[in-house]
């Protein structure tokens, strides 16, 4: 199988390094010339990799091609491009809906939507698709956990909540740097805060089943710390801020 990659930015080449560090099989992957100085580092790093002269060599010679541009930047290229009927499509544009993609794509291709975060590159973390693909759902299934979603509208959803990402890494700069201004050694302190939240979301995983409710209480005890902690953010608004402002990206993103 020959992977392409139409952009060559962040997202790519997170998905590039899960790939080759995978056990998925592949002949090669084709990277568009776009921004050659990322597609030269992934050249250097990995085996198989091959920078396309053009965007078309890319879907000529590929299997499965994936989009990882700008909306802006698929709405112009896109359409110039001459794709086969027989070839998977995987886009990771937020804005463009499978209809828009069928259209200006032309050919009855299989076109899947999906939303890879950059911990994919640790083949770590969630993969949501759409429309359900069992093929698409198995390769991502070796690069993280994918969530098959059956209504296109919900996607916008999963798009809002990745916009956590930063905030939640600023949370725990926040928290480390609470203690380096305590005397505590930045990388202790970096240690400690990340090995914390790497254990509280994993005891979080296993427990993914379970309302996470369940979790909140259960980390409380009468008078304690946590029970002290989650009281006063509660008061102060913070996780009705976090609900305010996931509502604000899913009404962006319900302009576009």
């Amino acid at each position: 199988m020959k992977l392409g990659f139409i952009g060559t930015g962040k997202i790519t080449s997170a998905v590039v390094a899960g790939i080759c560090g995978s056990k998925i099989p592949f002949n090669k992957i084709f990277l568009s010339p776009r921004n050659r100085n990322i597609a030269k580092k992934l050249k250097r790093k990995f085996k198989k990799i091959i920078i396309a002269k053009n965007n078309q060599e890319i879907v000529n010679s590929c299997n499965w091609i994936f989009l990882a541009v700008t909306p802006p930047v698929g709405d112009k290229i896109i359409k110039y491009l001459k794709f086969k009927s027989n070839q998977t499509v995987i886009s990771f544009i937020s804005t463009m809906t499978l209809p828009q993609l069928k259209k200006t794509i032309k050919v009855k291709a299989k076109i899947v939507r999906a939303i890879p975060l950059p911990p994919i590159s640790l083949r770590k973390g969630p993969v949501p698709i759409f429309p359900p693909n069992k093929k698409v759902k198995n390769f991502f299934n070796k690069l993280g956990t994918t969530v098959e979603i059956t209504n296109e509208k919900l996607s916008k959803n999963f798009w809002s909540t990745s916009g956590m990402m930063a905030p939640f890494y600023e949370l725990l700069s926040t928290t480390s740097n609470w203690l380096v201004k305590r005397g505590v050694k930045r990388d202790k302190a970096q240690k400690y805060i990340t090995s914390l939240f790497v254990a509280l979301s994993e005891d979080a995983v296993v427990n993914s089943k379970k309302n996470l409710k369940h979790l909140v209480k259960e980390s409380q005890t009468p008078r304690g710390l946590n029970e002290q902690g989650v009281k006063e953010l509660r008061k102060a608004g913070f996780y009705r801020s976090t609900e305010k402002t996931l509502n604000s990206i899913l009404k962006r993103l319900n302009k576009v």
